[in-house]
């Protein structure tokens, strides 16, 4: 009889660099840097060019991956960005319909797609849409919290466990956590020990005072959440800690979940190359 298989780890996602030495130096602690483009008045919006320049330092750390974050609707804008700075995860944090993301895997089949989805007076906004997303090529959702004044992103609010509780078995696909999250959360909560959790993304508390995103602060949410204890230290999973993407293949692609579904081949796991 074979042995069950080893689940791996928690990534962690910290987002919101804005400076090439910020993100070198955080992205030893973690898996995956966020970087916002396309993030209209965003404090740490990023321009084509700088989002390249950051890309490139959190690549050099030799763990992280970095992820473009944006609130762009527009696939063409999206993936010309992704390609110039060499991006593979982009994150859609905005109300982004299942029809952008399928102009967007078709522009780039071999990407990490992450959609954010947003809890707001305790309800998912976008749970009539979790099946259309996941057949336009999600790989993973972001289940975060919105605020009634509009706010989305970085905004500190945390997702009530009496509203995450009943939305995580409507999730066709994995999923990563934020809101609000520092390293107090991570033991011992249910939503961690669910079959689909994937991670956490976090802003706030890998910072200090509002400031840049601080090392000391990373390292401390990187033991709580991952267990990693030093910089560049494998997991005993081992299969993705130096590339995230791999990850996701622990998923199992929607068309298979649900066989009598539109299929949606191009859902597998895209592999690291």
């Amino acid at each position: 009889m074979s042995a069950p298989a080893l689940r791996p780890r928690p990534l962690l996602k910290v987002c919101g660099a804005t400076a090439p030495d910020e993100a070198a130096a955080v992205a030893v602690r973690a898996d995956l840097v966020g970087l916002w483009y396309g993030v209209e008045s965003g404090a740490r919006d990023l321009t084509g060019a700088r989002l390249a320049e950051l890309a490139d330092a959190v690549r050099a750390s030799g763990r992280a991956e970095p992820v473009l974050v944006t609130f762009l609707h527009d696939a063409e804008r999206i993936a010309a960005a992704a390609r110039a700075a060499r991006v593979r995860w982009i994150q859609l944090h905005a109300y982004q319909p299942p029809a952008a993301v399928t102009a967007l895997r078709a522009a780039l089949p071999e990407a990490v797609l992450v959609k954010a989805v947003h809890v707001l007076d305790g309800a998912c906004v976008e749970r009539p849409f979790l099946t259309a997303y996941a057949r336009a090529g999600v790989d993973l959702f972001l289940v975060d919290a919105a605020t009634r004044g509009g706010a989305v992103g970085s905004t500190g609010h945390r997702v009530p466990a009496e509203a995450l509780d009943p939305l995580l078995p409507a999730l066709p696909l994995p999923f990563l956590l934020a809101g609000g999250l520092t390293e107090a959360d991570a033991p011992g909560h249910a939503f961690a020990a669910h079959p689909g959790f994937r991670g956490v993304d976090i802003d706030n508390a890998a910072r200090l005072g509002g400031g840049p995103l601080d090392p000391a602060r990373v390292a401390a949410l990187d033991r709580a959440w991952t267990g990693t204890p030093a910089p560049n230290s494998m997991s005993n999973a081992g299969h993705y800690v130096s590339n995230a993407g791999h990850y996701v293949s622990n998923a199992t692609p929607f068309h298979e979940q649900h066989p009598h579904s539109a299929s949606n081949p191009r859902h597998s796991v895209r592999k690291a190359r």
